[in-house]
């Protein structure tokens, strides 16, 4: 899925303004500055529309888990995940919303998408296990779109 989609997700999703987003980035461990988020915000067709690319993704991402949870002065931050994808995604918003393997499941099923445990399970799975498998975008805009239900039932 292209990260611009789910950073633009993510910001209905919690009602954020663009600003914010550059805070959370900036949590990441990424200066930025508002111009290029809101450049990474625009849809594909409209002038001024930028890609956003692998590290800012991950640096918003894994900013999104410290502005949710906070950050554990326990343990340093993990190394930048590169590149990104539909897998990492998943996972990251697994931690930022305290999801378990129930929550998802009923996540998707309020978007009209079912799966099953097993199938859920091989998507956080390490790449190199027999078992991994990758997480299509289908998969992961109905994971956006019941979180969207879930978390903004006003959305309806």
């Amino acid at each position: 899925m292209i990260h611009n989609d789910v950073m633009r997700s993510i910001r209905y999703i919690l009602n954020i303004s663009d600003v914010r987003i550059v805070g959370i980035i900036q949590l990441g461990g990424l200066e930025i500055d508002k111009t290029h988020v809101i450049a990474y915000l625009k849809k594909e067709d409209e002038e001024g529309y930028i890609d956003c690319p692998d590290n800012v993704m991950a640096h918003f991402l894994d900013g999104l888990i410290i502005h949710k949870r906070g950050r554990d002065e326990n343990h340093p931050p993990p190394p930048i995940e590169l590149p990104i994808h539909n897998n990492t995604v998943l996972k990251k918003l697994r931690v930022t919303f305290e999801l378990r393997e129930e929550d998802i499941l009923a996540i998707l099923e309020q978007a009209g998408f079912t799966t099953s445990k097993p199938e859920l399970s091989a998507l956080f799975r390490k790449p190199d296990h027999k078992n991994y498998r990758r997480c299509g975008d289908q998969f992961l805009r109905n994971f956006l779109k019941g979180l969207t239900l879930r978390l903004r039932p006003d959305t309806r």
